[in-house]
């Protein structure tokens, strides 16, 4: 379980293929602090540390995570933002995060809001899925590209969240552009009440 606060960015040094798997090998600045079997927030994928040599490690991504998220899309010299596990006797400083990317959204707007910046995302409409929880609500919480952020003026598949420029300079949103894809998760809670309005009815 992670809380959306980014620690930082790791860099991509070596992409190796693997059948339908693929080894990512990062390198970041407690990468010594670091234990095999250890889960690690990736753009908010939660993976699994599978080897570490030097002052890198290596995590493992199948297939349905490749295909969730946009983990496949990386190439060698990108950041991606990282978070250890949270600690049970810690602060939540974000919200709930389970590390399970639901899907992608693309980057359809940026504007400027006197010094911070708004990004505008934009996912496939299904109707079933939001049935499911699988949507975004005013005020309330949704991980892009495993950032703890607040939702600002959601649509049935769209919403923005305001950046200001210190998340913007310390995590990979400085790399966002309007195409860029991200990884997002919705917020649990909501998943739950829909899964339990179902069973009301």
């Amino acid at each position: 379980m992670f809380s959306g606060i980014v620690e930082e960015m790791a860099t991509v040094v070596a992409i190796k293929h693997d059948r339908e798997n693929i080894d990512f090998t990062l390198r970041c600045s407690f990468t010594n602090e670091l234990r095999i079997d250890q889960s690690v927030s990736h753009n908010g994928v939660c993976l699994t540390v599978v080897d570490i040599k030097d002052d890198t490690y290596t995590v493992t991504a199948m297939k349905e995570t490749l295909d969730r998220s946009n983990l496949g899309l990386l190439n060698v010299g990108d950041h991606v933002n990282v978070e250890r596990s949270m600690l049970i006797n810690g602060r939540l400083d974000g919200h709930i995060v389970q590390g399970h990317v639901d899907e992608t959204a693309k980057c359809i707007d940026m504007k400027d809001a006197d010094g911070s910046t708004y990004f505008t995302f934009e996912y496939p409409l299904n109707k079933d899925m939001a049935r499911r929880g699988y949507f975004t609500v005013d005020k309330g919480s949704v991980t892009v590209n495993g950032v703890s952020l607040t939702v600002i003026s959601p649509t049935d598949n769209t919403f923005t969240v305001a950046i200001i420029p210190y998340t913007r300079e310390n995590t990979n949103f400085k790399d966002i552009q309007v195409g860029t894809v991200v990884n997002i998760e919705f917020d649990i809670l909501g998943k739950y009440i829909a899964r339990l309005s179902h069973f009301a009815e």
